[in-house]
C-alpha cells in the first residue's frame, strides 16, 4: 500500500507534499487508544495523589484532543474537571520528519493560569524531543508552574535532547526512515495509529 501525500496537514503535515510512503503496520486501533488514555489518566491521578492544582496542556494539533480525552477520563472517576489549555508549535512536526527545522511557538498566552500548578504536557508522538522543548519554553513564558510532566500516546525513541515522558501509551521502536501516523476522530475522522516507511528506503 502506498500513501501519496498531496498536501494538507490532516494526514502527515504540510511539509510532506509529493512524498510517497508505504504502509508497514497498524499499531493501535480505537479501543487500544482509549485503553491507553484511561491508563494514563489513572497514572496521572495516582502519581500526583489526586488532581489538585493539575492543568493539562495539549500541544497542537493532536495533543489537544488527547488532553481533552484524558480530562474526560479523569472527570469520570474523580468527578472533577481538570483545566485544559494548549500551545501551538508551528513549522513542522518532528515525529514525522528527519530533515526538520527549529520549531517555532506562536506567542499566545495560555488560556489558564499555570502559576504554582502541576502541568501535564500532552502530545501524540515523542521523537527527538525538540517539539516538547519548544512547548516547555512556551509554558514557562506564561508563569512558573510547580512542576511539568509529559504524557504521550507514542514514544518512538531517537531522542536528541534529555527529555523523557512520565506517561506513555505505547513504546514503539522505530528507525528514522519510518513515519508514525496518529489519527484522531476530532481531527482525522477516525482513530488509529499506523507506521509507514519512506518509499525507496530500505
Amino acid at each position: 500500500m502506498r500513501l501519496d501525500e498531496k498536501g494538507g496537514d490532516n494526514v502527515f503535515g504540510t511539509r510532506f507534499q509529493d512524498r510517497s510512503m508505504e504502509f508497514k503496520a497498524a499499531l493501535l486501533d480505537e479501543k487500544a487508544i482509549e485503553r491507553a488514555l484511561v491508563r494514563i489518566a489513572h497514572e496521572i491521578v495516582e502519581k500526583n495523589k489526586g488532581v489538585e492544582d493539575l492543568v493539562l496542556v495539549g500541544i497542537k494539533r493532536r495533543g489537544v484532543p488527547l488532553a481533552n480525552r484524558i480530562m474526560d477520563n479523569i472527570r469520570r472517576f474523580e468527578e472533577i474537571q481538570v483545566p485544559v489549555a494548549s500551545v501551538d508549535i508551528t513549522l513542522y512536526r518532528d515525529d514525522l520528519e528527519e530533515d526538520y527545522e527549529t520549531p517555532k511557538v506562536k506567542d499566545e498566552p495560555l488560556s489558564v493560569s499555570i502559576k504554582d500548578k502541576r502541568i501535564i504536557l500532552v502530545d501524540d508522538v515523542l521523537f527527538t524531543g525538540r517539539t516538547v522543548r519548544a512547548a516547555l519554553d512556551a509554558i514557562t513564558k506564561n508563569g512558573r508552574p510547580k512542576s511539568i510532566q509529559l504524557a504521550v500516546l507514542i514514544d518512538r525513541g531517537h531522542r536528541e535532547l534529555p527529555i523523557r515522558a512520565d506517561y506513555v501509551g505505547k513504546n514503539v521502536p522505530t528507525s528514522r526512515n519510518e513515519l508514525v501516523k496518529v489519527m484522531l476522530e476530532e481531527i482525522d475522522g477516525k482513530n488509529g495509529v499506523e507506521i509507514y516507511t519512506k518509499e525507496g528506503v530500505s
